[in-house]
């Protein structure tokens, strides 16, 4: 039996240089199609779907997200993305962009024959020597004054359409900081971003709920104060019948009888809801006609299909359960506040839960003028909240705009000297892919790069440990002093992801496919 026998006649196998030619390959051009994204003068990337829905963001996460990746290669550095988001909420740019210049600095080693398992090697070492360097080379925050916090957010949005307004934004996010902080944790699960069209500086946060329903019927009342609440994941409905059952109604009259009973179900179900005293319900499920009607009667405020995750910040805010079944309605299960209200914006209609005492959630309303331009907001203030709460968490920062990739380059020396032959040539290719940061950020803002690299080399050299660029001024500064700061953890992360996302497509020698895939073997950079 021939060896290939073994596998499906219709499999393709790539072995060898081949494979890993084939990932790195794309995995470099992923990171390629990401660079221009990056800094305070990145520009945006336009997505549109096979529906002809449209996205424009810089949000590198995003951009990913929403790419239709197919070569498995790419699809780690999606994954480093994805991981960046989640541990620290921003830098997946970064990391995606650290992660491409090294396997860029690999493939080079590669050609000069040195095995693979020693870059991968290597460049582990490497990486714990950077880490260590990165944390004696930050800066510890004793007290996370409103000043601090706000530089992050500013740091963060950056580059970002929110640059616009970020005098605002930033304020706005520190008094959201202080609402979602307990000690030094935000609780993310407190905050609801409602999107809605108008003016930016219009935007505000509300102690409370806003909910983007209309009421379920038209005559509802549209103002309640001091309302008693009642969250229900059930529907106020019939229940259908399974597919598979019958009703056999043998005459006109038993149709009517079995309406009428349906009637009175529904009134039964009215009638016990209002007894609790209940004035608004939020219903996750659906809420049948008549018994929207029935509510509207008895001046009861009631909104359907609700979603999932704003009656979880109802029970949040109120501090009441939500309740799963009919037997459960009761005046225990009920929750109160100041004030409902149905509010008309652009001609949409939203509900207004707000004035809950010791509330604990909270909903920033942001407006803009356009779904693109709103959605863009939102993901900027992501961002930020992410690095606000990493400072939170670490208590240290480093200096922004390639300031802290210069400084690691620059401190590495004595490290890189202790080493000769394979292991100095591999740990110095490590160390100069961080220089693609500010590399990147001369190259999207328009400067020159030599000028600026040779600039940046020297004051560190002289210990100007902080010289950084400046991307608006196109100047070299103290980025500390500048304000333009980063979270240690978001820069240890995209060291750490971009590592081992490198030596896993270093280290895959064999791609096995089941099924045809055009683009593993001859891999062009065109997803």
């Amino acid at each position: 039996m021939k060896k290939q026998d073994i596998l499906q006649e219709d499999t393709q196998r790539t072995k060898g240089l081949d494979a890993r030619e084939s990932n790195i390959q794309a995995a470099i051009a992923l990171s390629e199609l990401l660079k221009t994204t990056l800094g305070p003068q990145g520009l945006d990337k336009m997505l549109i779907d096979s529906m002809g829905e449209s996205i424009v963001t810089n949000d590198g996460v995003k951009i990913l997200k929403e790419m239709e990746i197919e070569h498995p290669g790419a699809k780690i550095l999606v994954d480093v993305a994805k991981t960046q988001e989640s541990q620290v909420g921003d830098g997946t740019t970064s990391a995606v962009l650290i992660s491409g210049e090294l396997l860029k600095n690999a493939k080079g080693l590669l050609a000069q024959n040195i095995h693979p398992n020693l870059i991968v090697k290597g460049f582990k070492e490497t990486s714990k020597e950077i880490l260590k360097l990165l944390h004696s080379s930050s800066t510890e925050v004793k007290k996370d004054s409103k000043k601090l916090i706000e530089d992050i957010a500013k740091t963060a949005m950056t580059g970002k359409i929110a640059e616009l307004d970020m005098e605002q934004l930033s304020s706005i996010l520190f008094e959201i900081t202080q609402e979602l902080r307990d000690k030094d944790t935000l609780h993310f699960n407190k905050l609801k971003v409602q999107k809605i069209p108008g003016s930016l500086e219009d935007s505000e946060i509300i102690n409370g709920v806003v909910l983007d329903k209309n009421p379920a019927h038209p005559n509802m009342t549209k103002h309640l104060k001091n309302p008693k609440v009642l969250l229900v994941d059930f529907a106020l409905e019939i229940q259908e019948l399974e597919s598979d059952a019958k009703v056999n109604i043998n005459s006109l009259e038993e149709y009517e009888q079995f309406i009428e009973s349906e009637k009175n179900y529904l009134k039964n179900l009215v009638y016990k809801i209002k007894q609790t005293g209940v004035n608004f319900i939020a219903c996750q499920k659906g809420i049948d006609d008549s018994v929207a009607y029935y509510l509207a009667k008895e001046g009861i405020l009631a909104t359907r299909r609700t979603r999932k995750s704003d009656l979880e910040k109802l029970s949040l805010a109120l501090n009441c359960p939500i309740v799963s079944s009919y037997e459960d309605v009761s005046k225990e299960n009920l929750g109160t506040c100041s004030d409902v209200t149905v509010k008309e914006i652009e001609n949409e209609l939203y509900v207004f839960v707000e004035g809950v005492k010791n509330s604990k959630a909270l909903t920033l309303l942001l407006k803009g003028s356009t779904k693109h331009f709103r959605d863009e907001l939102e993901r900027a203030i992501d961002d930020a909240l992410g690095d606000i709460a990493s400072i939170l968490k670490s208590k240290r920062i480093v200096a922004g705009g390639g300031a802290i990739e210069c400084e690691l380059e620059f401190q590495s020396q004595e490290y890189l000297n202790s080493l000769e032959g394979k292991s100095h040539i591999i740990a110095k290719s490590f160390i100069d892919a961080l220089l693609v940061i500010p590399k990147t950020l001369c190259l999207n803002s328009g400067f020159d790069e030599i000028d600026m690299l040779s600039k940046l080399s020297k004051n560190h050299r002289e210990g100007n440990a902080h010289s950084g660029i400046n991307g608006f001024k196109g100047i070299v500064k103290d980025t500390l002093k500048e304000s333009i700061i980063e979270p240690i953890n978001v820069k240890e992360q995209a060291i750490k992801s971009a590592t081992e996302a490198t030596c896993m497509i270093l280290r895959i020698d064999d791609i096995i496919a089941a099924r045809k895939l055009d683009k593993v073997q001859d891999f062009s950079g065109d997803f």
